[in-house]
């Protein structure tokens, strides 16, 4: 493996009358269905940055409630190593005029059975493996993530 340091990301799993809420992004040209999900910019601690990854996919205002893990996954196709932060909660206050990143193509609620049934389509294994750990009823208090060192945020 040529890059041994993990890439670190976070995600957002809502749920809202028993839909789950999806981006469906093109990755390579191709559409791939994801968690609101995305990259830790320097200096930004992991909830800051799933909530403005969620509104910048989404266009819906996420509140962490909960952790529901830390993700390991190697990804052999591109030989990256990624460290995705799993964070559940609601969301509330979605403005629909707001345009969603570029590679975005549209935000979509989906039952359990509707994004299992997708699986082809999965960006990778990590949308499986949060959506079963939800389901099970993993959750963890927001109180054992801690970030030292960081400057706080406006």
């Amino acid at each position: 493996m040529s890059d041994v340091r993990p890439t670190l990301t976070v995600a957002a799993i809502v749920e809202r009358d028993g839909r789950f809420l999806c981006v469906e992004e093109r990755i390579d040209g191709v559409l791939r269905l994801n968690q609101p999900a995305g990259h830790v910019e320097p200096g930004e601690d992991p909830l800051a940055a799933v909530i403005r990854e969620t509104c910048e996919e989404t266009a819906w205002h996420f509140e962490p409630q909960s952790l529901l893990g830390c993700y390991l996954w190697r990804d052999a196709k591109r030989d990256k190593l990624m460290l995705r932060i799993a964070f559940g909660g609601q969301v509330r206050d979605h403005d629909p005029t707001r345009a969603l990143d570029r590679d975005i193509h549209a935000a979509v609620w989906l039952t359990a059975a509707e994004l299992q049934a997708r699986e082809r389509d999965w960006r990778s294994p990590l949308v499986g493996r949060c959506l079963a750990d939800h389901l099970r009823g993993q959750r963890a208090p927001l109180s054992i993530l801690a970030t030292l060192g960081l400057e706080p945020l406006p």
